[in-house]
């Protein structure tokens, strides 16, 4: 189909992720919740060295991420090596790095407490806890963030939680409850990201879009999301609000459809950018004990998950 127009009208009318599509969401949605996992056990892939993984491993691998979009591997390997998470995410035609202005030349970022960063307000370089969020929530549509790796070098003396959950569960748990709640998060107003200063100068320009998109590359559904209350602003409408706080009360609840797993040194996370957060830590400098965790961020989707190759 050479007519671009007609190609995402297509789209659009083959997509279970539009509310008036609604034959084609209930095929979908029974696909998705057949046998979906019910423990962050079911999560884990033990691997014997990540930087090589072996056919049947990477195959476990791919077929929980194309039901959850999240997998986590457990290996020996306990080493500071930053090839690791690169070589996971590699494996699964994750290339494109988001070199954000706090990650390494490389574009792979140290998550630890880093004090120069924690004071100007950022977050994950803290020992603080992380709210609800999808990676790169304040980035443009053309730089959207899909999926990344976390590879826990070394976990905290207590604490460092996270929580997982998978954004298109979180689709169906709103959409089911009330359409018009998918119907708000779609609009390509609905969440604005002022723009970032330091210093008096801007270092990342506002950001406006929708929570819940389709992605033109693969058809899949795209979130952008943050529970923080500062630095935000939604649209100002009832649906919206109503929308917001629904979501903000599913993720404070006790939904059988969270993960909770404490990261062990040797052990990563592969995802496709699902809704996380983690709980505030506390390092042990006495015992040399520090949380490290690296994390990769890709413009690329983990491979062989797209829906239009899928369908789930």
């Amino acid at each position: 189909m050479n007519n671009p127009a007609k190609a995402a009208q297509a789209s659009h009318s083959m997509s279970p992720f539009y509310v008036e599509n609604e034959a084609a969401y209930r095929r979908w949605r029974t696909a998705k919740l057949e046998r979906y996992p019910a423990t962050a056990e079911e999560l884990v892939v033990p691997v014997d060295n990540p930087l090589a993984l072996t056919e049947a491993e990477a195959e476990t691998m791919l077929n929980i991420c194309r039901k959850t979009n999240m997998v986590i591997y457990a290996s020996r390997v306990k080493r500071e090596d930053k090839e690791i998470p690169r070589a996971v995410g590699g494996r699964f035609g994750l290339h494109r790095l988001d070199s954000n202005m706090l990650a390494d030349d490389d574009g792979i970022s140290l998550l630890q407490v880093v004090p120069g960063k924690s004071q100007r307000g950022y977050i994950p370089y803290s020992d603080k806890r992380l709210l609800w969020h999808t990676d790169g929530y304040y980035n443009s549509a053309d730089n959207r963030i899909r999926a990344f790796v976390l590879h826990c070098v070394s976990p905290a003396a207590q604490g460092g939680e996270n929580s997982l959950l998978d954004h298109e569960i979180a689709y169906i748990l709103m959409r089911d409850a009330n359409p018009d709640y998918v119907r708000a998060l779609m609009a390509p107003d609905a969440m604005t990201i002022p723009a970032n200063t330091e210093g008096g100068s801007e270092t990342r320009p506002a950001v406006t879009g929708p929570v819940f998109s389709v992605d033109p590359a693969g058809g899949n559904l795209h979130m952008r999301y943050t529970a923080r209350t500062r630095s935000i602003e939604w649209k100002q409408d009832a649906a919206t609000r109503a929308a917001v706080q629904f979501l903000e009360n599913l993720l404070a609840g006790a939904s059988p459809y969270v993960f909770r797993h404490t990261m062990a040194a040797g052990q990563g996370l592969m995802c496709n950018n699902v809704l996380h957060n983690r709980t505030a830590f506390t390092d042990d400098a006495g015992r040399g004990i520090a949380r490290l965790v690296y994390r990769a961020r890709y413009y690329d989707r983990v491979r062989g998950t797209n829906f239009n190759e899928t369908g789930h």
